[in-house]
């Protein structure tokens, strides 16, 4: 054997073994670690009393971090200084709270993280961990438990805020709006009960909040409350339920604006139909306005003819004939809105629609003698219209036949608006399909207190079809739309025929409101029955 050979048989042994070598020295990676971090000690301890410590250190016997923290802790009672903790973002021994608020006297704080604490590698959690100490020499121990329901939702919001505020010579009712809660909770993701604990004795208003702004103050534009309108007394063995619900808005006016020639916008918050708007500058004999409802925003559009010569106009706007305010707008040249007309639906009509006519100036006439109006077979169809002056909109009532296509025509001139415009032809064609085409659902209510509003909604509470019912009666829904609803039945207590909801201050609950344990699926070519037991 050639020296070369040799020396190349060595080396190809060689990388073998060191191949074999490195194989058997790649680990596996071994089980998963699915074990929580563990709190090995805390300085301070754990329920210190006489607390007067500025900084807390809790050790870990691994690196942890912090997850979601700022929707998983929770401090009771609240700190006007929110604490520094640390570590955020980065993994620490030690998990930092750094404390600078001024606290109260003979007090006790519990600072809750939830399952906001999680090992660096795999992001097991801590669960439910809460640092608790009092700046009395006694830890407060009571506890306040209860659930929380959605006056129309079949399911409440996620993370409710749930508060005590403490009814002492300084309490009045408006303090939502104004404090901080003596205590607090929340009942984080998926969880509708709560418990709000270390509570000390005494007599407290109890409520909840889906707390938008987070800053545990009720803002009526954006957050959810419920509350008890009884005080309760702490310690009782009581389990309490709250309702949440959306309060109506207050009225309120904002300054208008000129949005085109003829046409002032006048913006507004709460209930619009009661919301009154008057000019106070003089105006000619034959002046004229006209008041819509705008289909995009939260504004009622005031429209008047004929131009007046003047730099501004003055107006009033009444709630209720209570004066809000007078306005000033300032008037400067521009373009007057030209008419334009649409219609809907546009194709397939179900046998419970009538047709709808909309126009982008206020309607002031229509000339039926220009209307043309036939079936598939050119025999004129008999109707009757419906004018909304306040949302713009003109609807056809007709009877309508299965398997059958329709013609709406509008010669020139049928159509006159508020500024004496006119429209040019207009044709719109729809048609019906079988009745067979459509599912029915057939509700049967058991024990029902009447009169109820009976709804098919959606998920998110979306009323797609509602019957009204005042004696023990089926309650039937025709030519429905094939999906999946949820049966709502609304006690209408003041039989005003529509869902009322709570107010806060005037210390009234929503009206009652159950949901039918399933949701339902409708689909074409079935009818189906419920029988409903309300209790």
């Amino acid at each position: 054997m050639s020296k070369t050979l040799s020396n190349f048989l060595f080396i190809s042994v060689l990388c073998l073994c060191i191949a074999n070598c490195a194989n058997r020295g790649t680990p596996s990676g071994g089980p998963k670690d699915e074990t929580a971090p563990i709190i090995t000690k805390s300085v301070p301890e754990n329920y210190t009393t006489n607390f007067s410590a500025k900084e807390i250190r809790i050790y870990f016997n691994e690196y942890i971090k912090t997850k979601d923290l700022s929707k998983q802790l929770i401090i009771s009672p609240p700190m006007d200084t929110q604490p520094e903790i640390t570590p955020l973002g980065t993994a620490s021994k030690y998990l930092t709270i750094v404390i600078h608020d001024t606290l109260a006297p003979n007090t006790t704080y519990a600072i809750n993280f939830g399952s906001s604490i999680v090992d660096n590698n795999e992001g097991n959690p801590f669960p439910y961990y809460k640092y608790v100490f009092s700046t009395g020499s006694y830890i407060d121990s009571l506890t306040v438990p209860g659930v929380i329901l959605d006056a129309t939702l079949k399911d409440p919001d996620n993370f409710v805020t749930v508060a005590l505020y403490e009814v002492d010579s300084t309490y009045t009712d408006s303090i939502i709006y104004k404090k901080k809660p003596k205590y607090i909770t929340n009942t984080l993701d998926s969880i509708t009960s709560f418990v709000l604990e270390n509570i000390k004795a005494g007599t407290y208003l109890l409520t909840a909040m889906k707390d938008e702004n987070q800053d545990f103050k009720f803002q009526q534009k954006s957050d959810k409350i419920a509350f008890l309108k009884e005080f309760i007394t702490v310690p009782k063995d009581t389990t309490y339920v709250l309702k949440l619900f959306n309060e109506e808005l207050d009225f309120k006016s904002f300054k208008p604006r000129l949005v085109s020639k003829g046409k002032v916008a006048f913006g507004y918050e709460g209930d619009y139909e009661n919301m009154s708007i008057d000019i106070l500058t003089e105006t000619p004999t034959d002046f004229e306005q006209a008041i819509t409802k705008d289909k995009k925003s939260d504004s009622l559009m005031y429209w008047y003819r004929p131009k007046l010569e003047t730099d501004s106009l003055l107006f009033k706007v009444a709630y209720k004939n209570t004066v809000i305010d007078t306005f000033n707008v300032k008037i400067t040249d521009k373009y007057q809105d030209s008419l334009t007309v649409s219609g809907a639906p546009n194709g397939p009509i179900n046998f419970n629609q009538d047709f709808i006519l909309t126009a982008s100036t206020p309607f002031k006439s229509l000339n039926k003698s220009f209307i043309s109006f036939i079936d598939k077979d050119s025999v004129v169809v008999p109707y009757t219209t419906k004018m909304d002056t306040l949302n713009n909109n003109i609807s056809f009532v007709f009877d309508k036949k299965e398997n059958s296509k329709y013609r709406l025509q509008f010669l020139p001139e049928a159509i006159t608006d508020f500024y004496n415009n006119k429209n040019d032809t207009l044709q719109f064609i729809f048609q019906t399909k079988g009745y067979d085409d459509y599912p029915n659902v057939r509700v049967l209510p058991r024990n029902a207190v009447y009169p109820i509003i009976v709804q098919l909604t959606t998920a998110k509470g979306e009323v797609k079809y509602e019957e009204y019912s005042t004696e023990a009666k089926p309650i039937d829904f025709k030519y429905l739309t094939s999906g999946k609803y949820f049966i709502r039945v609304i006690f209408d207590a003041n039989e005003n025929k529509k869902y009322d909801t709570g107010s806060y201050l005037k210390k009234i609950q929503p009206e009652r409101v159950s949901y039918y344990p399933d949701e339902i699926e409708v689909r074409s070519g079935f009818d189906s029955e419920y029988e409903f037991i309300l209790n």
